[in-house]
């Protein structure tokens, strides 16, 4: 098959970047938000011992609830575990109390973890790199918008080299590189690597390891959720957190391939008023379908606490 022109290349390179903050490919990742505008969250419930059903979709309960009502463990399919945990929270931060159970969960997958940790190590030096890039662009755009008199674009090309350049927008791309600039759009792609900035959204992304992480904020109106991902080969760590005094995070670490003891998902979701206590269940799953499994545990949260 013919190679592209490098321009070519480059340019399909930055607009496979923007379509990144939908999907990375047909198993990449997936940054969305089913809230409406119009869809209020409800208060969350004080309780004092948690509500264990024998049976919740693809849930049965082992035995009955433990330790005073504080926790109750569930089997799912394919030898998912699922359990719920009511936690008081009395001087630590939830911060600190979510990150035990994420460290328990992790400890699950430590390939994973460390696979993961060393892509981010080595990507601290190129997102500086970028950061610096997207502003020195906005100051280019801004020098554009100031010094621009007329709303038509001038445009020239030549050989393998092309510039765009009008009030708000800038475009420059020669060879395997390319930097485009947008009002809230910034990309900077250079050969198989991309760096997007999409509104409150980073994205970083190298085709040569299949890495992207992101942070950003989903829109979702007054359900506004932060959003933070990264992804390496088929492998991702998800962490979200809606805004406001209560509680309500969901984390997640996957893998296509098992840990040693055949674990593919592990995560938490947790919810709670403020002050707590909190609900906490933790989902470890073997399959590589992990969706069933985790929604039927925020069901469960839902269940004891509201949504």
């Amino acid at each position: 098959m013919k190679r592209p022109p490098s321009l070519r290349l480059a340019l399909l390179t930055a607009c496979a970047g923007l379509v990144a903050l939908m999907a990375a490919c047909d198993d990449g990742v997936r940054i969305t938000s089913t809230r409406s505008g119009d869809e209020a969250k409800g208060v969350l419930k004080v309780i004092d011992a948690l509500q264990c059903p024998d049976t919740l979709g693809s849930l049965t309960r082992k035995g009955s609830a433990q330790a005073d009502g504080t926790v109750c463990t569930y089997a799912g399919p394919r030898g998912a575990e699922v359990s719920l945990h009511l936690v008081q929270l009395g001087e630590d931060p939830i911060d600190t109390v979510l990150k035990r159970f994420e460290t328990l969960l992790s400890d699950s997958m430590p390939r994973t973890v460390a696979q993961l940790a060393a892509a981010a190590a080595q990507s601290d030096a190129e997102a500086a790199r970028a950061d610096a890039e997207a502003a020195r662009a906005d100051a280019e755009v801004a020098g554009a918008e100031a010094t621009a008199e007329a709303a038509s674009a001038e445009a020239a090309s030549s050989g393998d080299s092309a510039h765009i350049s009008a009030p708000g927008m800038q475009i420059d791309a020669e060879g395997d590189r390319a930097r485009v600039s947008l009002p809230g759009i910034h990309v900077d792609a250079d050969g198989d690597k991309a760096n997007v900035r999409i509104g409150g959204f980073t994205i970083r992304a190298d085709d040569s390891q299949a890495r992207i992480s992101g942070t950003g904020r989903v829109p979702g109106s007054s359900t506004e959720e932060s959003v933070s991902i990264q992804a390496l080969d088929n492998a991702a760590v998800v962490h979200s957190r809606a805004p406001g005094e209560a509680t309500r995070q969901t984390w997640r670490l996957t893998d296509d391939t098992p840990s040693d003891a055949g674990w593919r998902m592990v995560g938490y979701e947790a919810r709670g008023p403020r002050g707590g206590p909190i609900v906490v269940a933790t989902v470890r799953v073997r399959e590589r379908r992990s969706d069933d499994v985790f929604g039927d545990a925020k069901d469960l949260v839902a269940l004891n606490v509201g949504e």
